[in-house]
C-alpha cells in the first residue's frame, strides 16, 4: 500500500523550519488554512475535483522534508541543466534545421532562445518559491488545479521522455561517424536505425539509455560528477568547432539571408526550440539542492544564457563555413561541416565526434533524470502509481521508476525516427511553458506577498509575452505533430479518468492541524 501523504508540520511546534509552519500558520511566509477548515484544493464534486489544486505551503512543507537527499549545488544545479540543454540542437538537430531556414537558422536559434527567455525567467520565480521535484506539474498544480496539472505532467513525460530518445537517436549516429573516422566501417543499417529510416532496429540508441539508467540508479551525487566531467567536454569540443570553421568562413554563404522567407525562419525556430529543452532540468532538482530558493532560479538564468551564446556561435559558424544547401540530409552535422568545407585531415572530425558522443550522453543521463523525478511528483500526489516514488533507502535513488522510464524511451529510441521525435517534444515542450507562464501570473495576484527569491521582471508583460512566443512557435508545427499530440493528449486523459482522479491524494480528507490548550 501506498503510504498516506506526510501531514504540514505542527503549528504547535513555534519554531519556523525548512518547509515547516510558524505560530500563525505560514509556511516560508505563505498563509496556510485555518484551523478547522477544509482546504479549497480538497473540493468535491465533478467539477471540484478537476479544479482542485495543492496549497503552496503544503508543496513547500513537502519539498522540505522529502526522502530525496539534498547533495547538488549552484555548480551542479548549473551543470545539469547545461548537460541536458547543450547538444540537442546542435549536436543532433542543425542538419534538420537549416534546410528549413536557410542562413537565417541563426535568427531561427535567436528567436527560440528569446521564447525560451520568457519561460525562463517564470521557471526561476517559481522554482524559489515552490523548491519541490515536480517542475512546472508542481507549479500548475498549486495554481491552475489538479486536470490542468495533469495535462502538464503529461506534457513534460512526453517532453522529456521524447527528449532522450531523440537524443540516444543521435548519439548513435555520432557513434556511427566516429566508427567510420577511426576504423572504417560502420554499424549496418538494420542495427542502427528504426523501421521509418530503413533499419530494423536502432541498437546504439536504446543502449545508450540503458547506460544512463546504469548510471542514475548510483544515485544524484554520482550522476552530477559524471555530467560535470562531460559538459566541460562537450563544452571544449563546441570551442574548437567554432575555431576550426571559422577559418573557413564565408560572408557570401549568408546571401541572401532569407531564401526560404521568415515562414521558413519561423519553421526552424519551432524545430529548435527542441534544442533549448533542459534549461528547466534544475528546477526538478529542487528537493536535492542544498540551497534550493537561492541556487535553482541562479542556475537556470545562468544555464540558459551560456548555452544561447554557443548555439547562436557554433549556428554561425556552421554555415559560414558550409553553404546551407549541402546541410539537406546530413547526419552527424557539425562533423560534415569540417569534412567537406575546411579539411586538413580527419583529427578535427574525428575529436568532434568523440566530444559529441560525450555532449549527447550528458543529455540523456541529464534529461532522463529529470522525467524520473516528475514522475516522483505525480506519484507521490496519486496521480500514477504509487512504484513510481519507491527510493530505495541505500542509494535515495527511485529505482522502480528509473527502471520503467529507461525501458520506455528505450524503445522509443530504437524504433522512432529522430525528425518526429524532435517535433513532438517541441510541442510538448512548449505548452508546459505556456502554464508555467500563467503559474507566475497567478501567483502574484492570489500570494502578492509569498517570499520570492526572484521575481520575473516587468510582470505581468515578461509572462505575458511567454505565453504568446510559446503559442506562435507552437502555431509554426506541422499537421501531423498537431495531431500526435492530440492524441497523446487524448491517452492522458483515458488514463487520469481512469486512475488518477480515484487515486489523487486530494481524495483523502486535509489533516487538522493541531492546537495548543
Amino acid at each position: 500500500m501506498r503510504a498516506p501523504p506526510r501531514p504540514l508540520p505542527s503549528a504547535s511546534s513555534g519554531a519556523v523550519q525548512r518547509g515547516g509552519a510558524d505560530k500563525g500558520g505560514n509556511v516560508n511566509g505563505v498563509r496556510t488554512q485555518p484551523h478547522g477548515r477544509r482546504a479549497p484544493g480538497r473540493a468535491t464534486g465533478p467539477v471540484g475535483r478537476l479544479t482542485r489544486r495543492r496549497e503552496v505551503a503544503e508543496l513547500v512543507a513537502e519539498a522540505g522534508g522529502g526522502p530525496l537527499r539534498r547533495t547538488l549545488g549552484l555548480t551542479q544545479l548549473t551543470l545539469l541543466s547545461v548537460g541536458a540543454t547543450l547538444g540537442t540542437g546542435i549536436f543532433v538537430v542543425l542538419g534538420e534545421a537549416v534546410p528549413q531556414a536557410g542562413p537565417a537558422v541563426v535568427l531561427s536559434f535567436v528567436l527560440a532562445g528569446v521564447t525560451a527567455l520568457f519561460s525562463a525567467l517564470s521557471y526561476a520565480e517559481l522554482a524559489g518559491m515552490i523548491p519541490g521535484a515536480g517542475s512546472s506539474y508542481s507549479y500548475t498544480y498549486a495554481t491552475l488545479g489538479e486536470l490542468v496539472a495533469w495535462v502538464c505532467g503529461w506534457c513534460l513525460i512526453l517532453e522529456y521522455g521524447v527528449s532522450v530518445a531523440a537524443v540516444a537517436v543521435g548519439w548513435g549516429q555520432y557513434v556511427n561517424e566516429l566508427l567510420q573516422l577511426t576504423v572504417g566501417w560502420t554499424l549496418p543499417d538494420a542495427l542502427a536505425a528504426p523501421p521509418g529510416d530503413g533499419g530494423v532496429l536502432n541498437v546504439p540508441a536504446a543502449a545508450i539509455v540503458v547506460l544512463a539508467m546504469v548510471v542514475l540508479l548510483r544515485g544524484a551525487r554520482e550522476s552530477a560528477v559524471v555530467n560535470t566531467v562531460m559538459v566541460a567536454v562537450k563544452l571544449a569540443a563546441l570551442v574548437i568547432f567554432c575555431a576550426v570553421a571559422f577559418t573557413a568562413f564565408h560572408a557570401g554563404n549568408f546571401r541572401p539571408l532569407f531564401p526560404l522567407g521568415t515562414a521558413g525562419m519561423t519553421a526552424g525556430a519551432s524545430s529548435l526550440f527542441f534544442s533549448y529543452i533542459g534549461f528547466d532540468a534544475a528546477s526538478t532538482a529542487g528537493e536535492e539542492a542544498k540551497h534550493p530558493q537561492r541556487d535553482l532560479p541562479r542556475a537556470i538564468v545562468l544555464s540558459l544564457g551560456l548555452v544561447t551564446a554557443l548555439y547562436c556561435a557554433v549556428a554561425l559558424a556552421a554555415v559560414g563555413a558550409m553553404p546551407w544547401r549541402r546541410f539537406e540530409g546530413t547526419e552527424a552535422t557539425l562533423s560534415q561541416v569540417l569534412v567537406r568545407s575546411v579539411g586538413g585531415g580527419e583529427l578535427w572530425p574525428i575529436l568532434l565526434s568523440i566530444g559529441a558522443v560525450v555532449a549527447t550522453t550528458s543529455v540523456v543521463l541529464t534529461v532522463q533524470y529529470g522525467q524520473i523525478r516528475i514522475l516522483f511528483s505525480m506519484s507521490r500526489d496519486g496521480l500514477v502509481p504509487g512504484l513510481f516514488s519507491r527510493v530505495h533507502r541505500r542509494t535515495g535513488v527511485p529505482r522502480a521508476g528509473t527502471v520503467i522510464v529507461s525501458a520506455f524511451v528505450a524503445l522509443l529510441a530504437a524504433l522512432i525516427p529522430l525528425g518526429d521525435l524532435a517535433d513532438a517534444t517541441s510541442i510538448g515542450t512548449l505548452f508546459a511553458f505556456a502554464l508555467v507562464n500563467l503559474a507566475v501570473l497567478i501567483l502574484r495576484r492570489r500570494t502578492p506577498d509569498a517570499p520570492r527569491s526572484f521575481r520575473v521582471p516587468l510582470a505581468p508583460v515578461t509572462p505575458l509575452l511567454g505565453v504568446a512566443c510559446c503559442g506562435y512557435v507552437m502555431y509554426g508545427l506541422g499537421a501531423d505533430t498537431w495531431i500526435a499530440f492530440g492524441a497523446w493528449m487524448a491517452v492522458g486523459l483515458a488514463v487520469y479518468g481512469l486512475y488518477g482522479i480515484r487515486h489523487s491524494t486530494l481524495n483523502r480528507p486535509a489533516p487538522e492541524p493541531e492546537t495548543t490548550p
